[in-house]
């Protein structure tokens, strides 16, 4: 095998619990989302973006998910929104991946979203091959209105998801993968 294939077969999510810093500086977090952007892109409308949370925006953000939270659940804890507080402080970067997928002449809605999973997994893949740990998570905030407005989508995005990026603490034992036979069928 060779490193990619190395890479690909023995990657594995950590829980953004077990990620600490430090995380990518600038120059890693450029390439990383550099390669993430290298994605098919039929008709060459990039139907994703990138919005980067780190340092002091993860508390910024973090507030606006417990806020939002206690809106909906005003007999909440100090505890449990604490807990929604922290969301994104586990791992010191994550990127939100935006989906700019849209009505297009040519290209379908559901080429377009292909290329945003696409280009999350090639974030994702890329942080690992720099030497991070990942999660990618959605979670409940990731499709409340209130939030993205926070986060500043534009009404007609929504958001694939939210990919932290550390230092793993420990790695998971890894979970059990589909048989080849039970995925795949041979014409």
């Amino acid at each position: 095998m060779n490193a990619t294939l190395d890479l690909l077969t023995t990657r594995r999510s950590v829980p953004p619990l077990l990620l600490d810093g430090p995380g990518p500086d600038r120059a890693q977090l450029e390439t990383i989302l550099t390669v993430a952007a290298r994605v098919p892109d039929h008709g060459k409308l990039a139907p994703w973006r990138f919005i980067v949370i780190a340092d002091a925006a993860r508390e910024r953000v973090g507030e606006t998910i417990a806020a939002t939270f206690l809106a909906d659940n005003p007999e909440a804890t100090p505890e449990r929104l604490a807990q929604e507080r922290n969301r994104l402080m586990h791992a010191p970067v994550a990127v939100a991946v935006v989906s700019r997928v849209g009505p297009h002449v040519k290209i379908p809605e559901w080429e377009q979203l292909l290329s945003v999973g696409a280009a999350t997994m090639n974030l994702v893949i890329a942080a690992n091959a720099s030497g991070f740990a990942t999660s990618w998570l959605t979670e409940w905030y990731a499709y409340d209105r209130r939030v993205l407005d926070a986060l500043g989508l534009a009404p007609s995005e929504k958001l694939a998801g939210f990919v932290h990026i550390g230092r793993a603490r420990e790695v998971p034992s890894d979970r059990p993968r589909p048989s080849l036979s039970e995925i795949v069928t041979y014409l």
